[in-house]
């Protein structure tokens, strides 16, 4: 499992001071972001050789809400590899003691190449993905 730590903007949160419920997703992304680079790795670098792993699905649950300036916590982990997808899972906490659970969630994701056709996760992606598990 991996932390990240961001901080919510003013442009995060809708007319009730909440963070508006879609940018959990933008969250999420940015943990897996977070993911790879603390495992050696970059998403950028998968591009570079001809991989993608587009969303093909994604879910959240929202449990309490976060607002302006609160410094969130999102863990992140793969819960499962296939031979040409992955499966993140989420958990979104604020910072400061207890970390109460705000939300969690899920994403699928695919493993396309430059044509978008489906491919094998490539073998550094699973020796990277295997020593996360």
């Amino acid at each position: 499992m991996v932390e990240a730590r961001i901080r919510v903007i003013y442009g995060d949160t809708d007319q009730m001071g909440v963070v508006y419920h879609a940018n959990y997703f933008r969250y999420f992304e940015f943990a897996r972001g977070e993911f790879f680079r603390s495992r050696g790795g970059s998403y950028r670098e998968l591009e570079r050789e001809g991989v993608m792993l587009p969303v093909i699905e994604a879910t959240a649950a929202y449990k309490a809400p976060a607002r302006y300036d609160d410094e969130l916590v999102i863990r992140v982990r793969v819960s499962e590899f296939k031979r040409a997808s992955l499966c993140f899972t989420y958990e979104v906490r604020r910072a400061v003691a207890p970390e109460p659970l705000l939300s969690t969630g899920r994403t699928v994701h695919a493993c396309v190449g430059r044509d978008g056709k489906p491919t094998r996760l490539p073998e550094a992606l699973v020796r990277l993905l295997q020593e996360a598990a």
